[in-house]
């Protein structure tokens, strides 16, 4: 049987978009209020999107890629800055396991692969990558983004990296157990695209197949 990793048309058109009340949730003050919120008007679009997505994402990686929509169920005062759905070949959790994420904070949607501190691949994954760097380094488009940590919503262009800014990422991951690795694009809130639906599933589809060489570098034995 062929498997088609293309997301139909029929699919693209019912990917959510993304409106400024999607992003002014994190502008709600109080926890449980921005949850009610949350849940009111941003996890049915990210629950949309992994349904969505799922399919594909499992095509592309040859292995069935179950959709995670974070609950933030272990806050207790703090209200959360930013929301995701995870796609992982875990039906239990992703956190552990290299993974994909498409999300957004107050300022931006951010489309990703992510090693976050959870995921015990991280030293095989620094080994791999300092011996594929010059690799790396090209199939990573200039205006992607790189982060080592998902708790901050900044992250630094591809373009304004060396080889040594990427041979330290690599030996951290490698040494340091909290390190995280995250690698995508950034869609500002502004940008036209958050709020196309089909545009910005087509996005999604090309930056998770760009961003395949890494997924593989991490979950190859």
């Amino acid at each position: 049987m062929t498997i088609n990793t293309i997301l139909p048309e029929q699919e693209l058109r019912q990917f959510p978009a993304f409106t400024q009340q999607e992003f002014d949730v994190f502008t709600v003050p109080g926890l449980e209020p921005r949850m009610e919120a949350l849940i009111a008007h941003v996890r049915p679009k990210l629950e949309t999107a992994g349904q969505l997505i799922s399919p594909y994402l499992s095509a592309l990686c040859g292995e069935v890629m179950y959709a995670h929509v974070a609950k933030h169920a272990r806050r207790t005062v703090h209200p959360p800055h930013d929301t995701w759905v995870a796609w992982a070949p875990n039906k239990r959790g992703y956190k552990a396991h290299p993974h994909f994420q498409f999300g957004l904070w107050e300022s931006h949607l951010f489309i990703q692969f992510a090693l976050i501190y959870e995921c015990d691949r991280k030293p095989l994954f620094g080994d791999r990558w300092l011996k594929h760097l010059d690799e790396i380094m090209h199939a990573v488009p200039d205006h992607y983004v790189w982060s080592m940590n998902h708790m901050k919503p900044e992250a630094t262009p591809h373009h304004s990296l060396t080889r040594s800014d990427f041979e330290a990422m690599a030996k951290r991951l490698r040494e340091v157990k909290s390190s995280e690795l995250l690698c995508g694009i950034h869609i500002q809130r502004d940008d036209p695209t958050a709020a196309n639906g089909p545009e910005l599933g087509d996005t999604v589809t090309n930056v998770f197949e760009t961003l395949m060489p890494l997924y593989r570098l991490a979950v190859h034995s």
